[in-house]
């Protein structure tokens, strides 16, 4: 672990502990903080609010969708480019087996360290990027291989290009194009899903959750300086906002949430992708079984059921 976010000071403290046990060589302290360690990572993460939660979502060793790629994908095969502008590296499209199936996966990349964060825009995708998506979509779509999408992004890139180069229709056309493909689609929110830049690729038969993950249209401090003009107010966004796995799932907004291992996705990279992959296999299964036909009509029913109208 290279960074602790607040509410980690006490577990901080025992991995202090644990490593200065080691260089002494006390095996007996070590065995006895490891246990302390145990302990307390189950009290902490316990009853973690949704601030926290959202601090777990973004925290900078959480897996990121390449993490998860290596650790889920054999035989795995990088697709660049949209054929039109360039390829652009805040989304990535690999093809590959998982758990004996191919399967086309397409994420979102924050990048890690100044140099990587700035080289992957720090996962805010470019048009270029969803148009790269769905030229990767449709290659998974002609030769019946399923798609797993990984969402992580603050959101689309709204920069002078972007908007220059058609990020609002790109996001449209992927969420058209998405609704209509010939082939299983699952969405995992690993991370962050910030508004149309998650939905670009969010569009699927199913949609899920990593437990400490967030989903919402605005940040929170975006939305407490929109209500209160007072961005600190980030930690009252996050609650009345409803943005969490848990919050989701009971609005009926989401299809599954996702175990993650008792100490978060940072501290158990394997146990997470593990997680990842079992949904993913579980749920290709019963989509497969289905028609071509039926798997679409029950798709464009769970999409035109979200939300309620009252006159």
């Amino acid at each position: 672990m290279s960074s602790y976010l607040d509410f980690e000071k006490s577990i901080k403290q025992i991995d202090d502990d644990i490593a200065s046990a080691k260089i002494k060589g006390d095996s007996h302290a070590v065995e006895i903080l490891n246990k302390n360690l145990e302990k307390e990572v189950a009290k902490v993460y316990k009853n973690l609010n949704e601030y926290q939660r959202l601090q777990l979502a973004r925290h900078p060793d959480r897996p990121y969708s390449i993490d998860y790629i290596k650790l889920l994908l054999s035989d795995y095969y990088e697709i660049h480019g949209d054929r039109a502008f360039r390829d652009d590296p805040a989304i990535v499209c690999y093809l590959g087996y998982l758990g004996g199936h191919r399967v086309m996966v397409i994420g979102e990349q924050k990048g890690r360290g100044t140099k990587n964060k700035l080289k992957r825009n720090f996962g805010m995708p470019h048009p270029e990027g969803y148009r790269k998506a769905l030229r990767a979509a449709k290659i998974a779509e002609k030769f019946s291989i399923p798609i797993l999408f990984l969402i992580d992004t603050p959101g689309a890139y709204p920069g002078v290009g972007a908007e220059e180069r058609g990020q609002s229709e790109a996001i449209a056309r992927n969420l058209f194009e998405f609704a209509n493909l010939k082939t299983p689609t699952i969405a995992v929110v690993i991370g962050e899903g910030g508004s149309g830049g998650a939905l670009a690729i969010g569009v699927a038969d199913r949609l899920a959750m990593m437990k400490n993950s967030v989903f919402s249209v605005i940040s929170p401090e975006g939305c407490a300086a929109i209500l209160w003009n007072d961005p600190a107010k980030q930690e009252q966004a996050t609650k009345v906002m409803k943005i969490t796995a848990d919050d989701l799932k009971s609005l009926k907004l989401i299809d599954d949430v996702i175990p993650e291992p008792i100490n978060g996705a940072h501290r158990d990279k394997d146990n997470a992708a593990k997680a990842i992959g079992e949904y993913f296999v579980s749920q290709i299964a019963q989509l497969q079984s289905l028609g071509i036909d039926e798997l679409i009509a029950k798709r464009m029913d769970k999409i035109l059921s979200v939300g309620v109208y009252e006159g």
